[in-house]
């Protein structure tokens, strides 16, 4: 079997992360994704974009099968490989810096990737090509060093390659052939190093580091355990995907570990998710609340309230960097091919300079949800709060661009009023702790306003439905949420209407498009589906679809934005905060509707 340089399926890849940067690694044993030092920095390997654009092989030279999993609790990849000639097994982690345990991983990684290869049964040769390139595809290296320790510096990045393995240099790229038998083990370790710093990057043993990196993954899976609700196996590697795409650093979670994978193969709808949009962080918080992970919701709000700064009467912007960076200027890598062929590559994303009136109410929802680890709140965070309730109360009447981030005109979205009724119901009820600024009185009049408007303009006759805006007889999946935050029970009449008209107009098979004509079936509305479903009483329908949304993740449980109803293929930036953050409410809400159901059957 030989490596797809044309770009494998995204489910063919693995996902590891240091809570830093994250690596992508191939069925076929090539780690075709890795940016470094941070999720949004340039890529080093960027084969997932390009066929030229680097990439690390590490594989038998021999036709081959190969079998996947992730070590339990951790995001360490263990890949099988047989052979005629025998069995090995390869591990691939990103470490963790060494005796990092618990809620203190991530903190301060050693941007070192791991690859072990153990001998398992007979003996199996190897090839192994490593040919970094560096800025995205731009540059070439040049390597220094011999057996057992190479170098390449190119501008800012330095990266240094230890390994027993006989290696030669030629044209940028490192490579060699080995042999292991039963018993044996042969370890690579590619650090980053800054060339300015005095920084020697990881020193330890390929085996010991990962050893070490599977106990921190562990210690950190065993504080959070509380979750005992349904398909918790999944709910826990969710939460982990979830952790894996945290800048633990400052607590920002991007919404994707990658940029310009297509919503649609050949498309141009490719952008840069490596970003935290205050909407995916919050919900993510949600979704670590119900797999008992509520501990970085401090982390959060001081990084949030340092992101923003005084808010004022300007709109909050709606995304930032990692760390807290305002300008995010989208520009296009016009050298790079695209995921199999889908152009343009996009690095930076233009929605942070956006009206998106959703987020109000997503900030407000989880400092409510999340109350008891956050308060009592900073005289910051108070602020905060207050000033998104005011111009909750102020702006929603304004067009928006929408939870899809529209890049046309503006419009009056129906999901953006109700997530502003969200954010004053939410304040409302935060108002005891907001201070003697909280204005709850003023913020239930303009509570009553939004219902009562939306509940006269949203609805749509001809659709017999919930529009996805004010005046439209069109509908959107982003309807779903309003039995979700509260704003309307599922089994009244006007939104069950709606929710059976979503599963009949807007599904195709399991998979819900977010509008008529959508390109793919967009998981989080799915995932919203099932959750409306069980809340409406429908609970073995919803059952059903979660179990076939499940199918979709392959065998390490991993979502991207999208799939294609026609092929099943997922589509979008791979693994994605938002697919997971579904997952995870989607088995909450069964849990808590099977109980129900239970308890009134025996009643």
């Amino acid at each position: 079997m030989a490596d797809d340089t044309a770009g494998p399926p995204l489910a063919a890849y693995g996902f590891l992360s240091d809570c830093s940067s994250a690596a992508l690694i191939s069925t076929g044993g090539s780690v075709d994704w890795w940016c470094l030092p941070r999720f949004d920095s340039p890529s080093v390997f960027g084969r997932l974009l390009d066929p030229a654009a680097g990439h690390w092989l590490l594989a038998p030279k021999d036709e081959y099968t190969a079998e996947r999993e992730y070590v339990e609790d951790t995001l360490v990849l263990r890949t099988v490989f047989r052979t005629e000639s025998g069995a090995v097994a390869i591990t691939d982690a990103l470490s963790l810096q060494p005796g990092a345990r618990g809620h203190d991983i991530g903190l301060r990684s050693p941007h070192a990737l791991l690859r072990l290869v153990e001998g398992l049964e007979g003996a199996v040769t190897l090839q192994t090509t490593v040919s970094p390139r560096f800025e995205y595809g731009l540059t070439a290296p040049r390597w220094s060093g011999d057996r057992g320790s190479w170098s390449a510096h190119v501008g800012p990045v330095a990266l240094r390659l230890t390994t027993p393995v006989d290696l030669h240099a030629h044209d940028g790229d490192l490579r060699g052939g080995f042999r292991v038998g039963a018993g044996e083990r042969v370890g690579f370790c590619l650090a980053f190093t800054s060339p300015y710093e005095d920084d020697g990057g990881l020193d330890a043993e390929p085996a010991e580091a990962i050893e070490d990196t599977v106990a921190g993954w562990r210690s950190w899976s065993e504080l959070h355990r509380g979750y005992q609700g349904r398909h918790v196996a999944q709910v826990r590697r969710s939460a982990l995907v979830l952790q894996g795409l945290t800048y633990q650093r400052t607590g920002a979670v991007v919404a994707a570990a990658t940029t310009s994978l297509p919503e649609e193969l050949g498309g141009s709808l490719n952008w840069d998710y490596r970003f935290a949009w205050l909407r995916d962080v919050s919900l993510t918080l949600q979704a670590l609340w119900v797999a008992a992970c509520p501990h970085e919701a401090n982390r959060f709000f001081d990084w949030l309230t340092a992101a923003v700064g005084q808010v004022g009467d300007a709109p909050l912007q709606i995304m930032y960097g990692v760390e807290g960076e305002r300008d995010l200027t989208e520009h296009t890598l016009d050298h790079l091919a695209g995921y199999r062929d889908s152009r343009p590559v996009r690095v930076g994303n233009d929605a942070w300079k956006q009206r998106q009136l959703d987020v109000l109410g997503e900030i407000l929802f989880a400092a409510h949800l999340l109350r008891e680890h956050v308060t009592p709140f900073s005289e910051a965070t108070q602020d905060l709060l207050i000033t998104l309730a005011d111009q909750a109360a102020r702006d929603w009447q304004q067009p928006d661009a929408g939870m899809w981030e529209s890049r046309d005109q503006p419009r009056q979205y129906t999901s953006s009023k109700v997530m502003c009724w969200v954010a004053l119901d939410r304040a409302i009820a935060l108002a005891d702790d907001l201070g003697d600024r909280a204005r709850p009185d003023e913020w239930k009049r303009a509570r009553e306003e939004v219902r009562e408007t939306v509940l006269e303009r949203a609805w749509s006759e001809s659709a017999g439905a919930y529009a996805g805006a004010f005046g439209s007889d069109s509908l959107d999946a982003s309807v779903l949420m309003m039995p979700l935050v509260g704003f309307l029970p599922a089994d009244d009449p006007r939104m069950l209407a709606t929710i059976e008209a979503v599963r009949d107009r807007l599904t195709d098979g399991w998979l819900v498009r977010r509008w008529d004509g959508d390109t793919a079936g967009f998981l989080i509305c799915s995932f919203w589906l099932v959750e409306c479903l069980a809340l409406a009483g429908k609970v073995e329908q919803a059952e059903s679809r979660f179990d076939h949304l499940l199918e979709y993740g392959g065998e390490l449980g991993l979502f991207a934005e999208e799939v294609d109803p026609a092929s099943d293929e997922q589509l979008g930036n791979y693994p994605q905060a938002f697919s997971h953050v579904g997952l995870v409410n989607a088995a909450w809400r069964l849990t808590q509707c099977t109980s129900r159901q239970d308890l009134d059957d025996v009643q």
